[in-house]
């Protein structure tokens, strides 16, 4: 019990860890010259970095990703916090069901993310607000990440469904 107790508490820091570098790194859009996320907009070449604001086409898409990725990102951090508690004050023979709410909401934030992103990604790079071009790019790892973070979000979620505590 012990061994599994310890694989379900690195498989959620797992999980929040790519949630954080997925929210956080500037990778989601990259080419050859520039690399884009949620937030920023950075051109290689000479290391100059732009915000996106409300100049760019399609912002409210891009807050939209913004907001699920954050609420995603504090979903997962408040899981594993209930799961501590629970650990503790739950009774032998009871279920992890807060928590494994908790993390399925965390879960479904994160494909609401990347699912827009998907569906929005060819007007989100059209914007004229870009110092350089930027629709000739592909998905960066950030962007990967955000999928595979929703995977194991996913699968932590139904883990501490099926689970029970036990002595």
């Amino acid at each position: 019990m012990l061994i599994l107790l310890a694989f379900i508490i690195v498989f959620h820091i797992t999980s929040a860890a790519l949630l954080f570098i997925s929210t956080i790194d500037n990778a989601w859009w990259v080419g050859d010259n520039f690399s884009t996320d949620v937030w920023s907009m950075c051109a290689t070449n000479n290391s100059t970095c732009m915000a996106i604001t409300d100049q760019f086409r399609e912002y409210q898409s891009i807050q939209a990703v913004q907001a699920t990725m954050i609420l995603s990102t504090i979903f997962c951090c408040v899981a594993f916090l209930v799961f501590i508690l629970q650990l503790f004050r739950l009774k032998q023979g009871e279920r992890f069901v807060l928590t494994s709410i908790i993390q399925l909401l965390s879960c479904l934030c994160v494909m609401i993310a990347a699912s827009i992103y998907t569906d929005r990604h060819e007007e989100l790079h059209k914007s004229t607000a870009y110092s350089i071009e930027v629709s000739g790019g592909q998905y960066g790892y950030s962007f990967v990440l955000a999928w595979i973070a929703f995977a194991f979000t996913l699968i932590s979620g139904v883990m501490y469904l099926v689970l029970r505590k036990r002595k």
